[in-house]
């Protein structure tokens, strides 16, 4: 399907914690859906009062986090009768809400850290040995999260996560290295090994040119072997599978020091700039950053015709 005679509008910005790794990942997909002739309008959004022509064949939806991965723009997008790539309402509304997203895959057998949640109105503290970790329900790029070593450290902690949601999600610590699988419909694509240069995977690491962390290695195809390998995807399939997603997501893993894959997240709008894990993970896997472009908005068109 080429994209020569289609319009497709991009749709970034948003009013979360991501707006900024939102522009990069809507100002590289722009750029390549152009390059493969499409014809792109770009739309920097706050909040659903915007606008599009009706001459839009589809909207290629990269904002992060809060009003684009929580299905909120996906509801407004399915009134207005308008296709969009990705996850749909309800795997969006899943995957973004780790509560429920951990429980789903629970129910589906699908290996994921111990977890439980504390509110912060009733001062109860997490019932966790240390090493564990705290973390808001409902926010993407590691935001909020915090690896608590020590007693002092709770409290801080806590009070910090509570300018996002009231409850906290408390999670099993698992020692191990950090991996993420791309899914692209329905396959999974090569591992990637993430090593930060210090501390752990956080806003800081992830985007040094954000906020001066001192950033992260990237390793892919993982130096596992392939029986480790094919576990690791495995298990991110599955918790694409169980949460109902469609198209496209990046699944983030730790695989413990006894080589146990524990999923911790999935992702439904990861980073879409070209040395993003997604697209490093499709890179690797022969498949250019334009020809991924193309290929989630021609998987997205046959999903959601007008």
């Amino acid at each position: 399907m080429p994209l020569s005679d289609k319009t497709i509008a991009v749709i970034m910005g948003g009013p979360g914690n991501e707006r900024e790794v939102s522009m990069a990942s809507g100002n590289s997909v722009s750029q390549a859906l152009s390059d493969k002739g499409a014809t792109v309008v770009d739309l920097c959004v706050e909040d659903r009062d915007f606008e599009l022509k009706d001459d839009v064949d589809l909207v290629f939806n990269v904002i992060h986090g809060t009003f684009g991965e929580d299905g909120s723009l996906q509801r407004i997008l399915n009134e207005r009768r308008v296709p969009y790539t990705g996850a749909g309402v309800t795997s969006s509304e899943l995957a973004f809400d780790k509560g429920l997203s951990k429980k789903c895959f629970v129910e589906n057998g699908i290996n994921t850290p111990a977890f439980e949640f504390v509110s912060t109105d009733d001062g109860i503290s997490p019932s966790f040995q240390k090493p564990f970790v705290i973390k808001p329900p409902k926010e993407g790029s590691s935001v909020g999260v915090h690896i608590i070593k020590e007693e002092v450290s709770i409290t801080e902690a806590m009070e910090d996560v509570s300018k996002y949601d009231k409850i906290i999600l408390v999670e099993e610590f698992i020692e191990g290295k950090e991996l993420t699988v791309g899914v692209l419909n329905g396959e999974a694509l090569p591992v990637v090994h993430i090593q930060p240069l210090s501390g752990f995977y956080d806003m800081n690491n992830k985007y040094p040119w954000l906020g001066g962390g001192e950033g992260s290695e990237y390793f892919c195809p993982a130096e596992l072997d392939e029986e480790t390998t094919r576990r690791v995807q495995s298990v991110a399939i599955e918790a694409h599978r169980a949460l109902g997603i469609e198209i496209y997501s990046r699944v983030d893993v730790i695989l413990s020091e006894n080589d146990i894959p524990y999923v911790l997240e999935v992702n439904t709008i990861p980073g879409m700039t070209e040395t993003s894990l997604l697209p490093k993970a499709a890179k690797a896997n022969g498949i250019e950053f334009g020809d991924l472009c193309q290929q989630i908005v021609q998987l997205s068109m046959q999903l959601r015709k007008k």
